[in-house]
């Protein structure tokens, strides 16, 4: 299809025009950056390395980490040179770039926690089957598949709105190119758009939500058939970080995106996409490891043998 864009480049208006307001900004969102940087490294490091990890529970961790730095990297260092070089010029092709990518990661991110609440019923519903169904294989095929599905999403969307001409304004409302208000900026009918979006939007997160409520609802009938409170303890333990990133990335996104444009407001919008695309990936790290005795063990370990290698060293 023949692409009659005119806009050659586009005018990202940022989180602030207040100047007052960038330096503490851009010190906010550096400081996240960082903690989302060394938390999410810092966990595939972790599992990379300590051969207790290397179970499914933090195979599909790790890859969590790996895709929360890919889809945060895409997209907070231009917000902070936005804030802090005041650069908020972004070129066609890199606001392509930039929305294929945030939407491939956090499509990812959807089917993974899916993935993982499939993986926490194989382990509380069947343990005695558990390294019989949750094989190594297994794991790979629904990483794999995470990963497909994320990145043909992302070509269906990119596809989908960049066919359209932008002829009216190249100024993004916003700090980062998302659907909504690239979409504003189009002088095309984007009825057919919208309803892609919604219908494919809506189909992968019922999907996810899907699989993650039957799993929920088989977990909470085994552990309440327990009879031990510290087994169920146990139990709830084990999914209390996973619920608890799923209830934040699911009710983030279903207010960003599964409402008519209509409604959309792009104040509203931009503050939850501030904790969406930025917050987020932050949390994730520090939801894992704050409650989680193994992680902060490796943790440990690591720690002590990096001192006794120095300490030999020296």
């Amino acid at each position: 299809m023949e692409n009659s864009t005119e806009v050659t480049e586009f005018l990202l208006v940022g989180l602030t025009d207040d100047p007052e307001l960038q330096t503490p900004l851009f010190i906010i969102c550096f400081f996240i950056y960082l903690i989302s940087l060394i938390g999410n490294l810092g966990i595939i490091g972790l599992v990379l390395l300590d051969s207790r990890l290397h179970t499914p529970m933090y195979f599909f961790l790790s890859n969590l980490s790996l895709v929360d730095f890919g889809y945060s990297s895409t997209i907070t260092p231009k917000v902070m040179a936005g804030l802090l070089l005041r650069d908020k010029i972004m070129s066609y092709n890199s606001c392509v770039t930039q929305f294929f990518f945030f939407v491939a990661f956090i499509t990812v991110e959807s089917f993974l926690l899916a993935s993982m609440a499939y993986d926490r019923y194989a382990a509380v519903c069947k343990p005695l089957h558990y390294t019989t169904t949750m094989t190594t294989s297994v794991c790979a095929c629904l990483a794999i598949s995470c990963y497909v599905c994320g990145f043909l999403n992302a070509s269906i969307h990119t596809g989908n709105i960049f066919r359209l001409s932008f002829c009216q304004s190249h100024v993004v409302d916003h700090f980062f190119c998302d659907a909504p208000p690239v979409l504003a900026l189009s002088c095309s009918d984007t009825y057919i758009t919208e309803m892609v979006i919604f219908l494919v939007v809506g189909f992968n997160d019922l999907f996810s939500i899907l699989v993650i409520l039957v799993s929920y609802l088989f977990i909470f009938t085994t552990v309440l058939r327990m009879h031990s409170s510290e087994g169920r303890q146990k139990a709830f333990s084990t999914c209390a970080s996973h619920l608890t990133a799923v209830s934040i990335f699911y009710g983030t996104g279903i207010f960003m995106y599964l409402q008519p444009s209509s409604s959309h407001s792009m104040g509203t919008d931009k503050m939850a996409s501030v904790f969406y695309a930025i917050v987020i990936p932050m949390l994730n790290p520090l939801i894992y490891t704050l409650r989680n005795k193994e992680v902060k063990n490796a943790f440990k370990n690591a720690v002590g043998k990096a001192k006794s290698s120095l300490g030999f060293t020296f």
